[in-house]
């Protein structure tokens, strides 16, 4: 009984607290909340995580095998990418497997990808889904950009 107890405060622990990682300036931060149209050719990839759970725990994402950054609760980032109809995989670590979200980027476009925790088995682990501008916008407005390119782990 006492195991099942501590163990029960542990995951509470571990989905309640707070996780955090290295942020970009303030400036930088306001200036990508400016939502501005990409470059000719390309798009504009956000990717962001605004969840009531797992506030504890950082998650890696990569895009397309390269690292994005590590995720906490609360934060975005921003990358350019490629537009035209490039297939473009994001991927986030998970509690036993990584999860990959696939999508066609069209040129001048702006493309929001909210990376979620999600109750496992022994942690919290990570999904990601595709989110309209008009949700995606007003969540992104309330968090603070990430430093990229400072994962924890090798892509999967």
């Amino acid at each position: 009984m006492y195991k099942k107890f501590a163990l029960l405060t542990l995951s509470a622990a571990l989905l309640h607290g707070c996780a955090s990682v290295n942020l970009e300036s303030e400036t930088s931060s306001t200036q990508a909340k400016q939502f501005d149209k990409p470059a000719d050719g390309s798009a504009n990839l956000y990717i962001y995580r605004a969840t009531q759970a797992g506030q504890a725990l950082k998650k890696d994402v990569w895009l397309n095998g390269e690292c994005v950054g590590e995720t906490a609760n609360n934060v975005f980032f921003l990358k350019e990418i490629a537009g035209g109809g490039t297939e473009h995989t994001v991927s986030t670590e998970s509690e036993f497997s990584p999860n990959h979200l696939t999508f066609t980027a069209e040129s001048g476009t702006n493309y929001y990808v909210q990376q979620y925790i999600k109750m496992g088995v022994f942690v919290g682990g990570a999904n990601l889904r595709l989110v309209d501008e008009a949700k995606a916008k007003a969540k992104i407005k309330k968090l603070k950009l990430a430093t990229q390119g400072n994962c924890s782990k090798p892509h999967p």
